[in-house]
């Protein structure tokens, strides 16, 4: 059975950024709802025990593929965000965002319009796969692990752009809170998830 992970900082830590309620609320409701929900949909089929990157990218029924998306993808976004956050990538995640994207102003450009853009509530994502770093989105709790979005491979950086995210604090101004989402961004963990897939 999947637990609800624990936050590696506190539920203000993120202030003035991402508001304490708004964190307390995306955690301890929706990301356990999705945790909750999960193992009940999966309690005594053949997915149970698995990893969920193996149920991810199995065949599933539509119970599973959200709230299974939904526990991984709030996952990673907690740990891609840190108070310590922000900045620019280093090493070879920088290096490979540059000679990608031609350089990282452009790179944020890309993905903060890929995420403002993305209709109704979804994820952006920095996506490693086969062909290299791709910019990407999906509806929903969907997320690239998935065999049938348009961009497939390992997620590395993700953003949640469903209302509960960010309502609280930005009402419907999605663009100013994918800015500030800039300000704490972890990128030590983003570089070490990069690395990590070129083993």
């Amino acid at each position: 059975m999947f637990e609800l992970p624990k936050l590696p900082y506190a539920y203000d830590s993120l202030e003035s950024y991402v508001d304490e309620r708004t964190m307390e609320i995306h955690h301890s409701k929706h990301h356990a709802g999705y945790t909750n929900k999960l193992n009940a949909a999966i309690e005594g089929t053949e997915l149970e025990g698995k990893s969920i990157e193996e149920i991810l990218s199995s065949k599933m029924n539509s119970a599973i593929r959200n709230n299974g998306g939904g526990f991984y993808n709030h996952d990673l976004f907690w740990k891609i965000m840190s108070p310590n956050g922000g900045g620019n990538p280093t090493g070879e995640l920088a290096d490979k965002i540059n000679e990608t994207f031609e350089s990282f102003e452009k790179f944020k450009q890309e993905f903060s319009n890929t995420a403002a853009t993305q209709f109704g509530s979804g994820w952006a994502w920095l996506v490693n796969t086969s062909e290299g770093l791709k910019i990407s989105s999906t509806p929903n709790q969907d997320n690239p692990l998935m065999s049938d979005v348009s961009v497939q491979g390992t997620p590395i950086l993700g953003l949640d752009v469903w209302e509960h995210a960010y309502y609280l604090s930005y009402q419907n101004k999605r663009p100013d809170y994918i800015t500030a989402f800039w300000n704490v961004v972890n990128w030590k963990e983003v570089e070490k998830r990069y690395e990590d897939g070129q083993k």
